[in-house]
């Protein structure tokens, strides 16, 4: 066991910085990554795979373990920035106020017949309108 190079170890720990800086340099872009970032999430998994075997693979533990805590150091940051971060999103300067009128739009419905607001208003006192962020 003398003198072997550990790849698992050093490659999660290089999977999961590859995975934070991929995410921000790319996966950010767009929504589909950017709102839910699954690929990265994807990546610490697997990185997390190759440490434990790495880390059962080292014949001393002193080494792998203070890799594993830098990994899992570079994965807290991440989940504390994507989840932090997120909530801080600008707001919309264009997107209606509470209890202010919303203009006038038609939109498919779930049985892709065109629904417009105003058809909605009528013999009501309002309409409830909700928009989720995000991307389907």
């Amino acid at each position: 066991m003398k003198g072997r190079f550990n790849w698992p170890l050093w490659s999660g720990l290089l999977l999961s910085v590859v995975a934070f800086l991929s995410y921000y340099g790319f996966f950010s872009q767009f929504p589909v990554t950017r709102d839910v970032p699954w690929v990265p999430f994807l990546l610490f998994l697997i990185a997390a795979a190759l440490l434990v075997a790495g880390w059962r693979r080292a014949p001393r533990k002193t080494l792998a373990s203070i890799v594993a805590v830098l990994e899992l150091v570079v994965i807290g940051v991440f989940v504390f920035l994507v989840t932090v971060f997120s909530r801080d999103l600008p707001r919309s300067g264009r997107a209606p106020a509470v209890g202010q009128q919303a203009h006038a739009f038609a939109l498919p419905d779930t049985q892709n017949r065109t629904v417009a607001l105003s058809d909605l208003r009528q013999g009501s006192n309002g309409v409830l309108l909700i928009f989720y962020r995000g991307y389907w």
